[in-house]
């Protein structure tokens, strides 16, 4: 049914109105469309075989099921599991009988087909083997854990891509040769744009959009204002308690200086003012990972034994315990090497998305992920001669980074020395070179 002239008139997202008119126009999943690929040769040949598209959001699995009925001549029946039934399913499999008959095919599209249990998933069997829909599921779970094998035996599994830099640039080249304008960014804007899109297409044109409806005379956006622009920050929340705040950052700020005397001065100032011992030691808790770390791993453990020993006893026995840990956490050797570790590995994992771990480190608990290359590759470390195989177990294209950096103080000097070990292991494996022989210490 061709719409009608409101319709075609009502306002449509840029994400609909860029969607793709054919396959070729489909940006990021050449690996199973393009001519020479399983898909490709499918719509060649005019006969398209059953199968689940599994990927990530914005990757194009619906628009690609929808091509794929234009280029096939088969007529384009969606369901999606959130919101539909057995009776829709019936509806659907009894209009492809009757089109069956009249000599048209069906393809039967249903989005998160993960949604359905296993008995909706046992009703396309019939329909499927017999020929009288093609099925084309989609979902972002692993089809491995919930899908019916019995499915999964009838229907071919391609794994789509999240897209990357490049096929996002087509997708903003585009919107803005529909927009007939470029968007207010200037380079690194444009870099950070594609960051936050993380891989989904459908987002980045949102995105987009946002962009887009800035006023004509906006000057280039930078990184910090383009931020500004599309995400919405939570609205700051103040308790205004200004003498709390103070007291327990006097504590914290001594045990970082290591004055334990100081220290049990605020703890005593904090528990006479009436503040809940628990707050307390949560934050020694906290202290122990973020201003010792490493340096004295037992320094976490005498903070969890505080909190353990005061809910046993409560106030005031289990409050000697709290001081004991105070005056361990004001001794301890400082490092702050796991908190700066932890913060740039956090930005790092913020600024690469959704990049999947290499194959080799991946499990591969079933045939179809075996199939697919899961787990080939991998050497299990403690087998290997010197019990470090020195494989790579970052992301595929993305740099080796040295997060943690240890200080010279308490234990991580020794662990210093383990890391510098491994790595000079690691750089003669990479090197083809010999490793038997080093001394770790």
């Amino acid at each position: 049914m061709s719409p009608s002239l409101f319709e075609a008139q009502a306002p449509r997202p840029l994400a609909d109105r860029l969607r793709p008119q054919t396959l070729a126009d489909v940006v990021g999943q050449d690996h199973i469309l393009a001519p020479t690929a399983p898909i490709g040769r499918m719509v060649a040949a005019h006969r398209l075989a059953s199968m689940v598209l599994w990927g990530p959001p914005g990757c194009g699995k619906t628009t690609i099921a929808r091509l794929l009925a234009d280029q096939t001549d088969l007529e384009f029946e969606p369901l999606s599991a959130v919101f539909s039934g057995v009776a829709d399913l019936r509806k659907v499999f009894e209009t492809a009988k009757a089109r069956r008959r009249a000599g048209r095919g069906t393809l039967l599209f249903i989005d998160e087909i993960h949604r359905f249990n296993r008995a909706q998933q046992d009703s396309f069997l019939p329909y499927v083997e017999d020929g009288t829909v093609v099925l084309i599921g989609a979902t972002t779970e692993n089809p491995s854990f919930e899908l019916n094998g019995a499915l999964l035996s009838r229907a071919q599994v391609f794994i789509l891509k999240r897209l990357d830099e490049q096929a996002l640039s087509i997708l903003v080249a585009r919107a803005e040769a529909l927009l007939g304008h470029a968007l207010p960014l200037d380079d690194d804007a444009r870099q950070s744009l594609l960051a936050m899109a993380d891989g989904d297409g459908r987002y980045l044109l949102n995105l987009v959009e946002e962009v887009a409806l800035l006023p004509a005379d906006t000057p280039p956006l930078d990184p910090k204002r383009l931020a500004a622009q599309v995400q919405h920050r939570a609205p700051l929340y103040d308790k205004a308690q200004e003498s709390h705040y103070n007291l327990i950052s006097a504590l914290h700020k001594s045990l970082r200086g290591s004055d334990p005397d100081a220290a049990l001065y605020w703890l005593a100032r904090i528990l006479v003012g009436g503040e809940d011992p628990l707050y307390v030691v949560r934050r020694l808790v906290r202290f122990a990972s973020e201003d010792i770390g490493m340096a004295d791993p037992n320094a976490l453990v005498q903070a969890m034994m505080a909190w353990d020993a005061y809910e046993r006893l409560g106030s005031p026995e289990g409050e000697l315990a709290i001081a004991q840990a105070v005056v361990y956490l004001g001794t301890a050797p400082k490092s702050v090497g796991i908190y700066r570790a932890f913060g740039a590995a956090m930005r790092a994992a913020k600024q690469t998305g959704s990049l999947m771990p290499p194959m080799h480190i991946l499990n591969a608990p079933t045939k179809m992920m075996r199939e697919h290359g899961y787990g080939a590759g991998y050497n299990y470390d403690p087998d290997t001669a010197d019990g470090f195989s020195g494989q790579n177990y970052f992301p595929d294209g993305m740099a080796r980074e040295e997060f943690y950096q240890p200080v010279d103080r308490g234990f991580e000097r020794e662990i210093r020395k383990r890391l510098d070990y491994w790595d000079k292991l690691r750089r003669r494996l990479a090197a083809g070179g010999p490793v038997k022989g080093d001394d770790e210490r």
